[in-house]
């Protein structure tokens, strides 16, 4: 039965309880009794009652629908809404169901593309940093070094200033490439990177301790990558946003042969702000590879940043320094 023919049917068996009482012991006199009145502003009471209560119930599957969709992310996909209530009710459900499931993996198809993307952009942009800007500071530097011994006294003070910072900029523009482009990942593996980025976040102001534990199980390439992006942006916030003075980065066995890592900071946590472009970019990543993304305080105060990668059963090449 259509939605249409089970609210026409709940107001008509209303309506006709009505009738039968007005043909049966409910009299109506012309002018009208008190106590007729009394009576019929009691039934049109119950009536009204009785018709909001059927349409309540009969509405309920389509409420519960609508919240559903309400609360629908596709960072956090999986979550479907329950196929309840009679004909159209569950079909409309079942295709709310399955266009969320296109969505997701259209989503899923189109973050890959543009992840894929951006990641070949910032390996051209750290080459080009390296081969052009980095080879032209280096240039710099030895012409201002040829000038510097030829100057005089004071001069060459000045032309060392100008040294150093050249230096500095060449040392930030390498760092800066490193980044874009994590080339002790590809060389020496997830390990290795992950105690690099470590140390480069390493300031007398933040303290990044990394615990690795050992026999973690193999990752292909991609999942590889999304653990440490998902680690490098975890620290840029900690550094950057929640101004923390400690930081722990772990990599740990979980169940089934899936590898958890987990960022610890004491910062300023999370907050009532809504999550950023970094944090979505994180919950993107995770979907890549189908890992679980969480965010949640941590024990202490601060943050914890959990992804939990589930194993892929392959096999790539030996951690170096494990």
């Amino acid at each position: 039965m259509t939605l249409y023919w089970r609210i026409f049917l709940l107001n008509a068996a209303v309506f006709a309880v009505a009738v039968l009482l007005l043909l049966g012991p409910v009299t109506v006199s012309t002018p009208v009794l008190l106590g007729e009145a009394i009576v019929l502003g009691l039934g049109l009471a119950a009536m009204l009652v009785a018709n909001a209560v059927l349409l309540r119930v009969a509405l309920a599957p389509l409420a519960r629908l609508a919240r559903a969709m309400a609360s629908v992310d596709l960072l956090r996909p999986g979550s479907r809404a329950p196929v309840e209530g009679p004909g159209e009710m569950a079909e409309l459900t079942t295709s709310f169901n399955a266009m969320l499931a296109r969505l997701e993996a259209e989503r899923a198809t189109s973050s890959a593309r543009a992840l894929s993307a951006q990641e070949a952009e910032r390996r051209r942009i750290a080459q080009e940093l390296h081969d052009e800007v980095g080879q032209t500071l280096t240039a710099v530097l030895l012409q201002l070094k040829h000038t510097a011994d030829r100057a005089p006294g004071p001069l060459r003070e000045e032309l060392h200033q100008v040294q150093e910072t050249t230096r500095a900029s060449l040392d930030e523009i390498r760092r800066i490439a490193r980044r874009l482009r994590p080339g002790v990942l590809e060389e020496l593996g997830l390990h290795s990177a992950l105690r690099a980025l470590a140390a480069e976040f390493s300031t007398p102001s933040l303290i990044v301790r990394h615990r690795i534990a050992p026999g973690l199980p193999t990752l292909d390439e991609a999942r590889e990558l999304v653990v440490y992006r998902v680690a490098q942006e975890a620290l840029t916030n900690a550094a950057r946003h929640a101004r923390a003075s400690e930081v722990e980065v772990r990599l740990s066995h979980r169940p089934a042969g899936a590898v958890r890592l987990l960022v610890r900071d004491n910062g300023a946590g999370l907050g009532p702000a809504a999550e950023g472009a970094g944090i979505q970019g994180m919950r993107e990543r995770a979907l890549l590879i189908g890992a679980g993304l969480a965010l949640d305080p941590a024990p202490h105060g601060g943050t914890d940043v959990r992804l939990d990668v589930p194993a892929d059963g392959g096999t790539r090449r030996r951690e170096a320094h494990r």
